[in-house]
């Protein structure tokens, strides 16, 4: 029999949860529907608003501190790996090696350490704050199913009471039901008035408190981490002193190209002696002496008078490297001369009416002034400079065009005439200090490793 009465209960309750859940629908449809007006609290709406906003911000703090952690726990075992490589790797016979191990346990155990507490002192405080957000949001979903049922018997009560056939005992009856629907939502909505705006102002607290407290155990970390890397610092500082004499070597880059000044010399060796003879003025056959040429400073372009007159001679600088080429190789001169030699046979072969002309990339000058708006520094820099670097190691040259380098020398880089010879890692300039004192690129330039240097301008 009491099996029986409480599956009578049940099945009783059952059905009232069916028409409860029925009459709130249909007050939903026609409050929606603007037949039935609807029971405001803004001041509610707005607490509500805040703990949405509130449980969201947490929500997002907890999942971002999980990753934190995880990469926590990532860096540890990234740390471990680290230290292990270097005891596998410190020999026996090393000083420092029993420092090396020891350097290593603190390490593990300073990881372990700042991971464990920031699961103590900010994880499990983050879930415990969070633990109170869906018992309170069950409860505002509750208050809400409770308003519609307090609007549903208030809209009951008054149609009954408007109606042209009154009925009384109705009436009373749906008056006692709408009592006991204002009470019950009223109880419950007095309680959320109170905790919602405390928890929302609790928020503050919280993450100032969390916050630091991941601060302070990170500041503590590094503090100890940074002693560890001292002592680790000293051991290896103390190993390197010891073995001094086998530091890593810095290497250029290897070259694959053919070497630049190398094709200019096969070049020139590979020219007719002829061709080698039109480079020297012959003496008159009246046996009369050979006076210079005027002099007169070349700049990029050629002067449109000069080219009209067919056969008209044009003036060379006795400065220009062609000049200091043949003279050079007349007199079994350095193979930078030989390749300027080479650069004016191209130049020759060029034109037949005209005599070769080398341009040079210096821009023109008047009593001393940069003529085209170029400033003085430029004007002291090699034609098309780039940029200057400042060796940070020795570099032996392998290569009649390379640099020999000493660190602290300066080197104004430029630009490769035929960028296809350059090859990568590898720059063209010349040593300012060359340049400064003989203000010539033949014999002067080179190329150079680019990792052997640091830009300085």
């Amino acid at each position: 029999m009491a099996e029986l009465g409480s599956k009578g209960v049940t099945a009783g309750k059952i059905a009232s949860n069916v028409q409860k859940k029925l009459t709130r629908a249909q007050e939903k449809v026609l409050q929606k529907l603007g037949k039935a007006d609807e029971t405001k609290d803004e001041q509610f709406e707005q607490c509500v608003q805040n703990f949405n906003k509130q449980l969201s911000e947490g929500t997002r703090l907890q999942k971002d501190l999980r990753t934190y952690l995880a990469s926590v726990k990532a860096m540890h075992e990234a740390s471990k790996k680290l230290t292990e490589c270097l005891q596998e790797v410190y020999e026996p016979d090393w000083p420092g090696r029993d420092d090396t191990n020891k350097i290593a346990e603190n390490n593990d155990l300073l990881w372990t350490d700042f991971h464990q507490k920031l699961v103590d002192q900010a994880l499990l405080t983050m879930d415990t704050y969070l633990g109170q957000f869906p018992d309170i949001k069950s409860r505002i979903a509750k208050r809400g199913r409770k308003l519609v049922d307090y609007d549903s018997a208030r809209h009951h009560f008054e149609a009954l009471q408007t109606a042209k056939k009154k009925d009384e005992t109705k009436i009373a009856k749906a008056e006692e039901e709408l009592v006991k629907a204002q009470k019950v939502f009223e109880e419950m909505n007095v309680d959320l008035q109170e905790e919602l705006p405390s928890l929302w102002n609790s928020r503050v607290g919280f993450y100032v408190n969390t916050f630091q407290s991941i601060a302070g155990l990170e500041e503590n970390f590094h503090k100890e981490m940074s002693k560890l890397n001292q002592n680790l610092h000293d051991v290896l500082l103390s190993l390197d002193k010891q073995y001094s004499g086998n530091a890593f070597p810095v290497k250029a880059q290897p070259r694959k190209k053919t070497k630049l000044f190398a094709r200019l010399r096969k070049k020139m060796s590979s020219d007719s002696t002829p061709a080698k003879a039109n480079k020297s003025p012959s003496p008159p056959p009246d046996g009369s002496p050979i006076t210079s040429p005027e002099t007169k400073t070349v700049n990029h372009e050629l002067e449109p008078s000069t080219l009209e007159a067919p056969g008209a001679s044009i003036p060379k600088s006795p400065s220009q490297p062609a000049e200091a080429a043949h003279a050079g190789a007349e007199a079994g001169g350095s193979e930078a001369a030989a390749g300027a030699e080479a650069s004016k046979t191209e130049a020759d072969s060029g034109s037949s009416s005209l005599p070769a002309v080398v341009v040079e990339t210096f821009p023109a000058t008047v009593n001393g002034t940069v003529e085209g708006g170029a400033s003085s520094e430029r004007a002291d820099m090699p034609p098309g400079f780039l940029f200057k670097v400042q060796a940070m190691h020795d570099y032996t040259a392998t290569d009649s065009d390379e640099l020999q380098l000493k660190a602290g020398d300066v080197v104004l880089v430029i630009p490769f005439e035929n960028p296809e010879e350059q090859d990568e890692g590898w720059l063209m300039g010349v040593k300012e200090s060359d340049w400064i004192q003989h203000k010539e690129l033949d014999q002067c330039r080179g190329v150079f490793p680019e990792n052997f240097t640091e830009r300085v301008q």
